[in-house]
């Protein structure tokens, strides 16, 4: 098998792709399988999501030209490669058009990995250590559900993931024909060629999306060759090139988990605040922002080639790996993630210490309230505690009058917060934003003013604070 021989190939999945591409799009617009518009997209008319089909069909038609040409692409090749793909593939499509539950989903998912491990696709060695099939399917499954899952929750703009995949499949041929591991060149170059016919009509203004069967295909396609590649043995240097080739989607998808972890949401919660969807709140536009993604999918799968390249010293990897490393950081300050600026605060700047020295401050003056003998007691306690956070003003409400406590009589107040005690009675606090040893948690003091007073209430002789 030849150069001219992939070419050819490449050529065919390209014309296959651009041809299918317009024609699949107006059948199915006719018959209103679309993604309409919503507050998390970015297109502004329904557009259809069923890009997946002519990729699919032209990436097969470019294989099955290949096979039987020589020994670099045995037969039974086709089978590795494809069975898992065609059971994601049918999972997308079903996706499509009936809007599947995640959990159904993703059981779709891992019954594909399972097939392509079946087929003989698997990690079986890590380090030279042979992996015991409790081990070795597990790793499988979870690296193609990764790698789907990542590619899938990048398709937020016009042409975002098939350029991205198109640029890790460029990576991986590289790669490839650098080590002249012809199975895996003759393999991914195909792909190459469907995703550019495809992007024709896919990159900003999109008339056709590429939609689950596209997006997950992808993904797991590009887990396949990542498996390939590392030849079942994943050592440091093997994983470079799949993790950066794939960086982009692989970065987008670690920070969404950090993310909403830190929020407290659940990490299959949707939001919007992806990678992309930051550079548009930036000001770019949809195609600045695709073809800047585009430009970080290059950078990263150069640096996986150049720590993959077997004449790669020690030296020129650690390098390429802090280079990489220097870039990250700076492009997520760049994107200005509300959460991680409050996680670096928290961390780096005092203000674990700060929120740590008020909760404390907080449970003091609960146990002080709770021990209050007298209503004249616990609001001794609240007074002091209200001197202490630079308030300006205290009000007791009660149907036996009026303790107003002025404690900072030269200061306008900007703010104010009731917290009502029950029975008609209620206080009042002003301040204007000047703390004093910290800020409380008003949300909390709320309770811990209202349930102090409602247990201790019961035992006091005094009807009222005087």
């Amino acid at each position: 098998m030849d150069l001219t021989t992939l070419m050819w190939a490449c050529l065919r999945a390209f014309i296959v792709s651009f041809v299918l591409a317009p024609i699949i799009r107006d059948i199915f617009r006719s018959y209103n399988v679309v993604d309409r518009p919503g507050r998390r997209k970015v297109h502004a008319y329904p557009i259809p999501r069923v890009g997946g089909i002519p990729i699919a069909i032209a990436y097969v038609v470019a294989l099955t030209t290949l096979r039987g040409t020589g020994s670099v692409f045995p037969v039974h090749w086709l089978q590795t490669i494809l069975s898992g793909a065609l059971v994601i593939f049918l999972v997308g499509l079903i996706d499509d058009f009936l809007n599947l539950k995640p959990v159904i989903k993703l059981l779709g998912q891992i019954v594909a990995a399972v097939v392509a491990y079946n087929s003989g696709l698997s990690i079986d060695r890590l380090g030279g250590i042979e992996l015991p099939v409790w081990i070795s399917l597990p790793a499988t499954v979870f690296w193609l559900l990764l790698t789907t899952n990542a590619l899938n929750l990048i398709d937020g703009l016009d042409g975002l993931c098939g350029g991205i995949a198109f640029c890790a499949t460029l990576s991986f041929f590289g790669a490839a024909w650098m080590t002249s591991d012809w199975s895996l060149a003759f393999t991914v170059l195909p792909l190459a060629g469907a995703l550019l016919g495809f992007l024709f009509f896919n990159f900003n203004p999109a008339t056709v999306f590429l939609g689950d069967s596209g997006a997950l295909l992808l993904g797991f396609l590009l887990g396949c060759f990542g498996i390939v590649w590392t030849g079942d043995n994943v050592t440091p240097v093997g994983v470079a090139l799949p993790f950066l080739a794939l960086g982009l989607p692989m970065l987008d998808l670690g920070l969404s988990i950090v993310r909403r972890s830190l929020k407290g949401q659940g990490i299959f919660s949707a939001d919007r605040g992806h990678i992309h969807h930051r550079l548009l709140d930036r000001g770019l536009t949809v195609r600045r922002g695709a073809l800047t993604l585009y430009a970080v999918g290059i950078l990263g799968g150069g640096a996986g080639i150049l720590i993959s390249w077997p004449g790669a010293g020690d030296a020129m990897r650690w390098a390429v790996t802090a280079g990489l490393i220097l870039a990250v950081v700076a492009g997520i300050h760049q994107l200005r993630y509300a959460e991680f600026k409050a996680a670096v605060n928290l961390l780096f700047r005092g203000d674990f210490r700060k929120a740590l020295s008020d909760k404390a401050r907080m449970e003091q003056l609960a146990q002080a309230l709770g021990r209050a003998g007298t209503r004249e007691e616990w609001w001794r306690h609240v007074v002091a505690a209200a001197r202490e956070w630079n308030w300006i003003r205290l009000k007791s409400k009660s149907p036996n009058g009026i303790h107003d406590e002025v404690l900072a009589a030269a200061r306008r107040p900007s703010w104010s917060f009731a917290v009502e005690l029950g029975e008609a009675e209620s206080i009042e606090v002003e301040g204007d934003g000047q703390a004093g040893i910290g800020t409380p948690d008003l949300q909390l003091l709320a309770s811990i003013l209202s349930q102090t007073f409602q247990q201790r209430c019961q035992d006091w002789k005094q009807p009222a604070v005087s």
